[in-house]
């Protein structure tokens, strides 16, 4: 289930609902999300600013891909009403930017899905020493505590902390960045001290998060914009379980996937004919890759030398 209630509506709807919101709208900002232009409206100003540090600008000249309407009304509870035909979604009364965001991804995501088989992964895609890493599980699994863990080593770089796209080329899996700059919580430097003054210069929004420049502490040849991807580790969170880690086969990890929605909670379309190409993607992803299952019931730092030890790193 996604953690906020979606309502796919027509476009005969879109449209009356941009007739009743165009008056309150105050900022349009066009970015860059893998080559798709995604618009932002909205009358939040807070929401602007931080978009605008998100993500790459976009000429102003391109049409857009698909549109973001950020508004509060009163009247309504908060929900996403998102007509497929137009890409255009309605986010009413969002207080948490980290669920814009991924929106925004998520718009850019359906169509690059259906247009241009290019797909969304929600994890983390770092490059180790040359060879593209993805850690992905659900909230709470500790996916950004270890991508964070990985990048105080010299030869990890970062694509992405949370959501990239990834292209198939013949046996190659390509995983390109989709953001900026990225969305941190305040509580990073209580398990990796080397974040501390990272910590310390962010500007942190009420939810306890602050978009970053992640160039100020570990340089900007760090930061790629793709690599390729060979090794996959699959986090999970169980006490219950006494496994700390396996090998899985794509079958297995595909199993493990389509128990957890593909570990994305922000998708906005649902239905038969998304799960067919998400199943289908995700079996070919997991059998060009080598897959790995850790429970990450012990320590951030036992954890972390274990996926160390696993990559040879």
């Amino acid at each position: 289930m996604s953690v906020y209630p979606i309502e796919l509506i027509s476009i005969e709807e879109k449209n009356r609902l941009m007739d009743k919101y165009t008056e309150k709208i105050l900022y349009e900002v066009k970015s860059d999300i893998y080559g798709c232009c995604i618009k932002l409206l909205t009358n939040l100003k807070h929401v602007k600013e931080r978009w605008e540090e998100n993500f790459y600008a976009m000429s102003t000249a391109t049409r857009s891909h698909g549109r973001l309407v950020v508004v509060e009304d009163p009247d309504k509870p908060m929900k996403v009403l998102y007509d497929p035909q137009s890409k255009t979604a309605f986010l009413l009364n969002f207080t948490y930017y980290g669920w814009i965001k991924s929106l925004a991804l998520s718009v850019a995501g359906d169509v690059l899905e259906d247009e241009h088989a290019t797909y969304s992964v929600h994890g983390a895609c770092l490059d180790v020493n040359g060879c593209g890493l993805c850690l992905m599980g659900v909230s709470g699994s500790g996916k950004t505590t270890q991508a964070y863990g990985l990048l105080r080593h010299k030869l990890v770089r970062v694509v992405a902390d949370d959501w990239f796209f990834v292209r198939f080329f013949e046996d190659e899996v390509l995983a390109y960045s989709s953001e900026k700059n990225f969305y941190i919580r305040a509580d990073l430097a209580k398990t990796w001290k080397e974040f501390e003054w990272l910590i310390e210069k962010a500007e942190f929004d009420e939810e306890g998060r602050a978009i970053v420049n992640l160039r100020w502490v570990i340089g900007k040849g760090r930061i790629m914009p793709i690599t390729t991807l060979k090794n996959i580790v699959i986090l999970k969170r169980d006490p219950t379980d006494k496994l700390i880690h396996k090998s899985l086969l794509p079958e297995e990890a595909l199993k493990i996937a389509e128990e957890n929605r593909y570990f994305n909670p922000h998708f906005l379309v649902d239905n038969e004919f998304k799960r067919k190409l998400r199943n289908s993607f995700f079996l070919n992803l997991f059998k060009r890759t080598n897959v790995y299952l850790i429970n990450t019931t012990q320590s951030p730092e036992e954890t972390q030398a274990l996926i160390r030890r696993i990559l040879n790193l």
